[in-house]
């Protein structure tokens, strides 16, 4: 378990980065052997791209809450999710087309995503009493203070405008 900081702080990605929510939904989760090879396909996902930091995945967190399993990624840009995605040489497009052979849309497992283009300056965040977590985990840390303090502040430092712009 990650510590906790005990204090205010922000995180600030530099550049535009997307954010990408990815998850599945068990819709017949007594069907195991149809949800159970697209579960392991995303942890196997993952794992390679933590392992492979080039590949542009920032930070990921992984929600469970029956039926749903739910992802939250930072990614350096779109264009590092898409090669990502189209590579035939990674462990996505394989397990898309597996997918797609085995359930496609015959109900029993839905999956969805949605993709975000952050751009510099769209994004304001707040951390206290918490470990790096979600952006936190994503960007690098900083005190909420001074130009930091409040969220409208937050806001412009984020788009690189000096305090009270």
């Amino acid at each position: 378990m990650s510590a906790i900081i005990d204090r205010r702080v922000c995180a600030e990605i530099e550049g535009d980065f997307v954010l990408f929510l990815i998850g599945m939904r068990l819709n017949r989760p007594w069907k195991v052997w149809k949800w159970v090879p697209a579960f392991l396909a995303m942890v196997r996902m993952l794992i390679e791209l933590k392992r492979r930091p080039e590949l542009g995945l920032l930070s990921t967190r992984t929600q469970f809450g029956f039926p749903n399993i739910f992802l939250v990624q930072y990614w350096r840009s779109f264009d590092h999710l898409e090669a990502y995605a189209r590579s035939r040489e990674l462990q996505h497009l394989p397990a898309w087309h597996a997918f797609n052979k085995a359930v496609g849309s015959n109900g029993d497992v839905g999956i969805w995503h949605e993709t975000f283009l952050i751009r510099s300056g769209g994004y304001e965040n707040v951390y206290n009493n918490m470990p790096a977590f979600g952006m936190g985990a994503a960007g690098d840390l900083r005190d909420a203070t001074g130009a930091r303090q409040e969220a409208r502040q937050r806001i412009q430092v984020s788009a690189g405008r000096p305090e009270g712009a």
